[in-house]
């Protein structure tokens, strides 16, 4: 990058190509949502034989072509975004050294030194300091030590032009070498934004991706870094604030480079936040299974068993389990992890439109520790009712699918009776679920941990709501996400209508009306055959006397519960989950009471009389 390539070049020229890429991106999100959410859809809803699976199936893969499209486009858009700013940082700073030196009567020559007239006191011999020509320099360690001895010489130097000279020498060499270093580093780069020369996109090509993602985010930190930050801890309205106030190319710039912290921000709509995190899904779900592969073809599977060899006499006697499958067993489990649970949230995707089941929306994804999932059945901004769901105890990624069913199956229930109305149910898992029932579920910790990060999400919920009114919102609390809830309530506002619980071994307050809801909105179902709520109300009830939902004492309206042990509350057509639904769409006069008080109480201590 020498002195007349950088005066020529022209950062607009880039910004061009940035919106060129910017809108090819968006076009290919556009026909990837189509193509998901409508075609596929509707050959789903509509079309049942093997041609039409085989072509919803080619359609899938259409619409992973499109999304990585829109993927490496924005990146790219971005990537030029970040190199037109760096480059015209780097012009202002040559263009100003130019119009110092002319200002100052020095001579800018072509490759960037400065000649200098001669200046300053005469000598003794009568004549005046005569000029010169000098060279800038920019840093390095031979550079350095020029750059001393130049410096020093013109400070022996009595014609006061060379110092200056050599100052805006030294800002020129300093703008050309930043624009070179800008020049070579976005070059490969922009390189390695291109796709394999075929008509699928692989595992490889997502984790490919991902690789992009970061090299894109770590060479534009300085251009990141000048847009606007969104809030640090902010509240809801602050995060949706912010995101209105930038341009579509800083937004975009934000998707490409930070998706995981785009898609984590509550008060964002939930077409931005899906956009992101399904960028995180695809990537994450690339890098983990082509190093799963990997592994697995460096690591075959031994026998499972093996034969029995009798020590005495040397006899085979049958088979028993060999020792290096069981740790082959063990280390294959531990390089899936993830994997099951990001193919069930893919999984959810692909049935849109079955039984009219509607697009699903990823309000938060991460793979690390246990993962976290938060997926919407409905847009929840434009419902006119949403359900939010808290698992319980044992919750993971991996173990994703039958939470995201039980909402999918409520979505269904509630849809029946909601007069037409749009339903949104969300499943919530945002927090650090249990991972046993006795080694860490009688643990409150864990509740009050991630009570604050439910609330806020609730109040994302509002904060995005573009719906005439506000939405009717009901929270689920299953087993220990009740506990979750109550300790929300309890320690913040919780912006719910009503609160159902479903085997609940407690939620950390005595009273119905310590819920932080209407008087008469909370219901609870209490299975036969459910062992959790007596097993949990030393550990997780409220008060004196460990009360739990199921008790009368505590306020809540028992419903009628035709269902079964601890998992049962979601059966099919169960009066179990229409009362739910029932609760979800504000039928309450509909709903089925239970015929008598579930749990009747007797006070326990002299406080409680």
């Amino acid at each position: 990058m020498d002195l007349a390539t950088l005066k020529a070049l022209d950062p607009k020229e880039f910004l061009g190509a940035a919106d060129g890429y910017r809108s090819t991106s968006d076009m290919a999100g556009a026909a990837k949502d189509r193509i998901d959410h409508e075609i596929a859809a509707a050959m789903r809803k509509s079309l049942h034989s093997e041609a039409a699976t085989a072509a919803i199936g080619q359609l899938s893969e259409l619409g992973k072509d499109f999304h990585y499209i829109q993927i490496e486009c924005g990146l790219v858009s971005t990537a030029l975004e970040a190199f037109s700013y760096e480059i015209e940082a780097a012009k202002k700073k040559l263009q100003a050294a130019i119009d110092g030196a002319q200002a100052a009567k020095l001579t800018v020559n072509a490759d960037g030194s400065i000649t200098y007239p001669a200046g300053g006191e005469k000598a003794e011999d009568g004549k005046v300091p005569g000029g010169g020509t000098v060279s800038g320099t920019s840093g390095g360690l031979f550079e350095g030590m020029f750059a001393a001895v130049s410096r020093q010489s013109a400070a022996l130097d009595p014609n006061p032009n060379h110092r200056l000279a050599l100052d805006y020498a030294d800002e020129i060499a300093g703008a050309l070498k930043e624009a070179t270093e800008s020049d070579e580093k976005w070059a490969p780069k922009l390189r390695a934004l291109k796709a394999d020369d075929d008509l699928s996109v692989s595992d490889k090509d997502l984790a490919d991706a991902s690789s992009d993602t970061s090299g894109v985010r770590d060479a534009g930190k300085e251009y990141l870094d000048s847009l606007p930050q969104p809030p640090k801890d902010g509240k809801p309205t602050d995060n949706a604030k912010w995101w209105k106030g930038l341009s579509p190319e800083q937004q975009t710039a934000w998707i490409s480079m930070r998706p995981d912290s785009v898609g984590a921000l509550d008060g964002l709509p939930a077409t931005v936040r899906d956009e992101a995190n399904r960028t995180v899904l695809s990537e994450t779900h690339g890098v983990a299974q082509v190093k799963y592969d990997a592994w697995l073809k460096d690591h075959p599977e031994p026998p499972q068993y093996q034969d029995h060899i009798n020590l005495h006499t040397g006899v085979k006697q049958g088979k028993e389990k060999n020792p290096a499958w069981e740790a082959w067993k063990a280390e294959q489990e531990k390089m899936h992890k993830g994997l099951d649970g990001m193919d069930a949230l893919q999984k959810r995707f692909d049935q849109t439109g079955i039984k009219g089941l509607p697009e699903a929306y990823l309000l938060g994804f991460s793979a690390d520790g246990d993962g976290r999932a938060i997926i919407a059945n409905g847009n929840p901004d434009t419902a006119d009712h949403q359900a939010v769901y808290v698992p319980g105890t044992t919750s993971d990624l991996d173990s994703i699918e039958g939470n995201v069913n039980r909402m999918v199956k409520v979505w269904h229930a509630a849809q029946d009776e909601a007069d037409g109305k749009p339903v949104s149910t969300i499943t919530w898992l945002g927090y650090d679920a249990p991972d046993g029932v006795v080694k860490d579920a009688t643990f409150p910790h864990y509740a009050y941990d991630g009570a604050p990060a439910f609330n806020k999400f609730l109040d994302g919920l509002d904060v995005s709501h573009s719906g005439d009114s506000a939405a009717h919102r009901t929270v689920i609390g299953h087993s220990y996400g009740s506990s979750l809830v109550g300790a929300a309530a309890q320690t913040g506002d919780l912006h719910a209508n009503d609160i159902v619980f479903a085997g609940s071994p407690g939620v950390e307050v005595s009273r119905a009306d310590q819920m932080d809801v209407p008087k008469g909105h909370v219901w609870n179902e209490y299975a036969d055959g459910d062992p959790v709520p007596e097993l949990g109300r030393m550990f997780h009830g409220g008060g004196f006397g460990r009360v739990i939902p199921a008790d009368s004492a505590f306020g809540a309206n028992q419903m009628a519960t035709d269902t079964e042990g601890h998992g049962g509350y979601w059966d099919e057509h169960s009066q179990s989950l229409k009362n739910q639904a029932l609760v979800v769409v504000g039928k309450y006069d509909d709903v089925k009471a239970a015929p008598e008080p579930t749990r009747p109480y007797t006070p326990k201590t002299p406080f409680e009389k």
